[in-house]
């Protein structure tokens, strides 16, 4: 392998002496997993969330980029007998159920809604990933990394719709420009965005004004649930819609603002060609004073 004295990976700057003790960690432990090195990892590093949780996806990801970009000698892939992510239904039989009646009313109708939190081992969690597998454009294999996952209802514990917010993107230029901070400053705060990645109206429920009364809902909760689940609070929300499949009306309608388009380039694509659909990027700031709370202080700002 041929280094530099530092190379950055993951939003981390390494230096070479690290890589190399990283390298000779994994060469001493045949026996480990890739998962076993990057708590390992994380453990060594202190890489942690602010709640003292374990970046392990995040070092996960650093690794096979490594690998990819650096040679960096992993453990094999282990093929490992999991239990299947659909709960005791399989998606084939789901799939081919027929839609429940058209869910045709008025927004007061289902008045009051019920937002369940899909935590791990619940039943609204495998009933709220199944929805998304099946019914989003995007599907959803597993969440990942920090984030959460909801169900929401109407009074009568009818199931309406999705929502799922997770770890912001490391890079966005038309966000980045909009909160106006550094690089630095991004790499110290990045952690109080989300990503507002699925957003799921159940294909039945055709109610007139839901999805912008939805958006309105996860706005003024997901900072308070946040911090009660993860130990820390967010500060903005993101999320990408697809220029060509939806004009973004009801991101609009929920007073989102609209920052510019992302330019179709992947992270994974290595020569960084237009390889995917572009998409307008929307934010929200949840807070009056949001890019002093992210990290860009002494700038003029508010929330959107």
């Amino acid at each position: 392998m041929i280094w530099t004295d530092f190379i950055r990976v993951q939003g981390r700057s390494l230096s070479a002496a690290e890589v190399i003790e990283l390298q000779q960690l994994i060469d001493e432990h045949p026996d480990w997993s890739r998962h076993r090195v990057a708590n390992e990892m994380c453990q060594r590093w202190d890489w942690q969330t602010p709640a003292g949780q374990l970046k392990t996806f995040a070092a996960f990801s650093l690794l096979l980029k490594l690998e990819q970009r650096h040679h960096l000698r992993l453990p094999p892939v282990r093929a490992v007998f999991r239990r299947s992510p659909w709960g005791l239904r399989p998606p084939e039989k789901l799939a081919s159920l027929p839609l429940p009646p058209p869910l045709t009313t008025s927004l007061e109708s289902l008045q009051p809604l019920q937002w369940q939190i899909a935590s791990y081992g619940c039943a609204e969690r495998e009933q709220a990933l199944n929805y998304l597998r099946h019914y989003h454009y995007l599907g959803c294999n597993r969440p990942v990394g920090t984030h959460l996952l909801y169900l929401v209802q109407d009074a009568r514990r009818r199931d309406l719709a999705v929502h799922l917010v997770g770890a912001a993107a490391w890079h966005c230029a038309p966000r980045d420009r909009f909160i106006g901070w550094s690089a630095s400053e991004r790499a110290a705060s990045l952690h109080r965005l989300g990503n507002h990645s699925r957003f799921l109206i159940l294909p039945w429920v055709r109610v007139p004004h839901l999805a912008s009364h939805l958006l309105g809902g996860l706005t003024r909760r997901i900072a308070q649930d946040w911090q009660q689940r993860h130990g820390w609070r967010l500060e903005l929300l993101e999320s990408f819609v697809e220029s060509g499949r939806f004009p973004g009306l009801c991101y609009r309608a929920a007073n989102w603002l609209e920052v510019g388009q992302t330019t179709g380039r992947t992270r994974q694509h290595k020569q960084h060609r237009a390889v995917a659909p572009r998409k307008s990027v929307w934010v929200y700031g949840l807070s009056q004073r949001f890019r002093v709370y992210v990290g860009v202080r002494g700038r003029r700002g508010g929330a959107p």
